[in-house]
């Protein structure tokens, strides 16, 4: 059987390549692309200027940033959290006000109540010997009467409760007073805390780590260093970094080395190799890096882009 071409249109089976295309024409439904190389930074560059750092820092979660860029996105978060805990304070000072302009609405109507109830007690003394005559006379009268009204007035409730709740269901939207009107949004309290743009988790001035690159050829300057491939080496055994060499970053000194000398040599007197100082587990910090663009690097190389789905 031969090979079908991409473009074929001749067969009868929609193929996968040409509902590809139509859904990246149409605008609907979710894309999903591999990503390459070249859409893919390098470990030395920053998360978020994507460019290779001058003066690098760390996160404790192996994320590198420019020192400036991460500084700048620290004091732009917390002047953003200024403004939101301002509005919610002057959210809630109104939601104060409203309560006690509503309690003391309350308390008035409670207060005419009572004056009404006081204001209908008869003060006139009623007569024990006349009253009883009036209320035996009165009696025949009324069960005569009441007979004849139940069937009016049970008729007349029903219609009064359908007229009620026909009236509560449907408002008129051109009478003002029956207009529905929307609520306003209620604010949330904003977190004070800022959150790394990359692993979500919060971050702190006094958390980043100064990262100390060991160049490949120190001779030469930051523009000549930036056009070559390969830029910087491992400071231990003079490796060459890369997206596919896993690196690690020292606490202490913040030089840079590659994952199998932590595992081979560092871990075994768990001493920083630049200045001898004693490491933890915690002053190791795995270096985030991006794919190479084969499909064993063992990162997730895979982008989506969530668009509207046209549903039947």
């Amino acid at each position: 059987m031969t090979r079908h071409g991409k473009n074929c249109t001749a067969g009868a089976v929609y193929t996968y390549h040409e509902k590809k295309k139509d859904t990246a024409a149409s605008g609907y439904g979710t894309q999903s692309i591999r990503l390459g190389k070249d859409a893919i930074k390098d470990f030395d560059c920053c998360c978020l200027s994507l460019q290779p750092c001058q003066d690098p820092v760390v996160t404790p979660d192996g994320f590198l940033y420019e020192k400036q860029a991460i500084l700048e996105y620290i004091l732009h978060q917390k002047t953003e959290t200024a403004k939101k805990m301002k509005a919610y304070e002057k959210q809630k000072q109104a939601q104060k006000s409203n309560s006690r302009l509503e309690s003391k609405s309350v308390e008035r109507e409670r207060v005419e109540r009572f004056k009404t109830r006081e204001n209908s007690i008869v003060s006139k003394p009623i007569n024990p010997f006349t009253s009883g005559q009036n209320i035996g006379s009165e009696k025949g009268r009324t069960d005569s009467s009441s007979k004849g009204r139940t069937d009016s007035s049970s008729a007349e409730s029903s219609t009064a409760a359908s007229a009620a709740t026909s009236s509560q269901s449907l408002p008129c939207f051109w009478v003002p007073s029956l207009t529905p009107v929307s609520k306003p949004t209620l604010l949330k309290k904003p977190s004070k805390s800022v959150l790394c743009p990359m692993s979500g988790r919060p971050i702190k001035m006094n958390e980043l780590v100064t990262v100390r690159f060991t160049r490949l050829d120190s001779s030469l300057d930051r523009v000549a260093l930036l056009t070559r491939q390969d830029r910087y080496v491992c400071a231990v055994t003079r490796d060459v970094l890369g997206n596919s060499v896993p690196c690690a970053v020292l606490r202490p000194s913040g030089t840079v080395v590659t994952q199998e000398c932590v595992e081979k040599l560092i871990k075994k007197d768990m001493l920083d190799p630049v200045n001898g100082d004693k490491l933890s587990d915690r002053d190791i910090i795995p270096l985030q890096r991006g794919g190479t663009g084969f499909a064993a690097s063992g990162v997730d190389l895979r982008a989506k882009e969530a668009r509207p789905v046209m549903q039947v």
